[in-house]
């Protein structure tokens, strides 16, 4: 059944699956203040395309939170707030609520927002619309440091790599797509490991040739990355090397990009 519903996440997290049933996989989650479009329905399950990235899956129908088409619209026009605390309380609709860094605060001036929802929120947050630094991008990411492994998880209660990326990115002002396949076309190629620089890309691929990780280069020698954990490696021209391990995690180097400007010629 098509559908053009229009939704926004207003719970803490929801999960994102494969299918349209509980015990299929999670590809991704929605942070509170996630919008979305409902492009097809089934047996109670809602299949969602993301604003943000275009990311698809299905979400329950009983978390569904429907907003209405000109609230929809004027989201991308709204200079909202992103919230920069790891886990941090937003009082919405007179309830109190947790919610995890880089979810979205309609903190607006815009007055449709005011009337169809009531938020009050004293944590720290930033504007989407500020460009963050590598410095930033950096700081951002340390704050995460030790955050569990979680397959399509973009909370600090478990990331995947991807998802890890995507969330300090956004944080910081940027957009950048969900799968490490897809970000692997962000921004510019960096021709050699010795030219990165702090905030990088570096993607990695299997033995299929697909990629399948990226992390976040700290300097030419570390790289902070979601492998069982957010954790910050030695990174060379062989790959991640894990010391607790003394092994290397990830040995085939696909890519270096550079995503926060332009290089110059």
């Amino acid at each position: 059944m098509e559908n053009n519903e229009k939704g926004i996440c207003r719970l803490s997290i929801i999960p994102v699956r494969s299918e349209p049933r509980h015990a299929s996989e999670m590809v991704t989650q929605l942070l509170f203040g996630d919008h979305y479009e409902v492009i097809k329905e089934e047996k109670g399950w809602k299949k969602i395309k993301i604003a943000f990235d275009d990311y698809e899956g299905w979400i329950d129908g009983n978390q569904f939170h429907g907003i209405s088409n000109e609230y929809y619209d004027q989201i991308a026009f709204s200079d909202f707030k992103v919230s920069t605390e790891k886990v941090s309380t937003i009082l919405f609709n007179k309830h109190s609520l947790d919610i995890v860094m880089g979810s979205v605060l309609p903190l607006s001036t815009n007055e449709l927002f005011k009337m169809e929802e009531q938020i009050a929120f004293n944590g720290e947050s930033k504007s989407m619309a500020t460009k963050g630094t590598a410095e930033d991008i950096k700081n951002t990411a340390l704050k995460l440091n030790n955050s569990p492994y979680l397959w399509g998880g973009k909370s600090p209660f478990g990331y995947d790599c991807s998802g890890f990326v995507q969330i300090v990115y956004k944080i910081n002002g940027y957009f950048l797509p969900r799968d490490a396949s897809q970000q692997v076309n962000s921004g510019v190629g960096v021709k050699d490991h010795n030219e990165a620089e702090l905030g990088d890309l570096a993607f990695f691929v299997n033995d299929k040739g697909k990629v399948d990780h990226v992390g976040i280069i700290l300097d030419g020698n570390t790289i902070i990355h979601a492998s069982g954990r957010v954790r910050v490696d030695e990174l060379n021209e062989n790959g991640i090397f894990n010391k607790e391990k003394n092994i290397y995690t990830h040995k085939k180097l696909h890519a270096i990009r550079h995503v926060l400007r332009k290089r110059k010629e």
